[in-house]
């Protein structure tokens, strides 16, 4: 027999142990692992983009509410003066822990004109620190500095600080906060 006419072990009407597509019209093993391949493709791409999904569709579903957080009372903050404050995030779960506690600097302008700032950098997000001394606002990650009024000094920040809203109700401050100020709502 030449080689152009010998049967394969798989062309016979009667399907062996082999796995090979038979002449009934069965699926050959190869025919099988493709769709299970795929398969396997499919359930892991959606896997993958369900949370992708998730994230970016959020923003459209999920609106959360400012809250009026009571920082005390304006003696707390002298004229002139920048002081770290901290207040409890109204949206905690039990397993935010020490994480709900909030910072943020408060500067008291005159009267009752204040600026709060986020604490942190417009940057990477590192907390900053204010240095009495040189009416600065430092961050310790990549060398940012800040002015006073929260203001982009130098270093690789983008932009100056985020700041909250506030009003004084009898004496104290309030802060309407809940979420971190960001780009997509620059002033809470």
């Amino acid at each position: 027999m030449s080689d152009s006419t010998q049967k394969s072990p798989c062309d016979n009407s009667v399907k062996t142990g082999c796995g090979c597509q038979a002449a009934d019209g069965k699926s050959n093993r190869r025919d099988f692992l493709l769709k299970v391949g795929l398969g396997l493709n499919v359930v892991a791409g959606a896997m993958i983009s369900v949370p992708i999904l998730g994230y970016v569709l959020s923003s459209f579903f999920q609106k959360m509410p400012l809250k009026e957080i009571s920082l005390g009372p304006i003696d707390k903050f002298p004229e002139g003066t920048t002081r770290l404050a901290s207040f409890s995030n109204p949206y905690q779960v039990p397993w935010d822990g020490e994480t709900a506690q909030i910072p943020c600097w408060v500067r008291r302008v005159q009267g009752e004109e204040f600026q709060i700032f986020a604490i942190n950098c417009t940057h990477l997000g590192c907390p900053v620190r204010w240095f009495e001394e040189s009416k600065l606002f430092m961050c310790p990650c990549h060398g940012g500095a800040f002015y006073e009024d929260g203001s982009h000094a130098s270093g690789p920040p983008p932009r100056g600080l985020y700041t909250y809203e506030y009003k004084v109700v009898n004496n104290e401050l309030i802060l309407l906060g809940g979420i971190l100020p960001t780009l997509a709502r620059p002033n809470i």
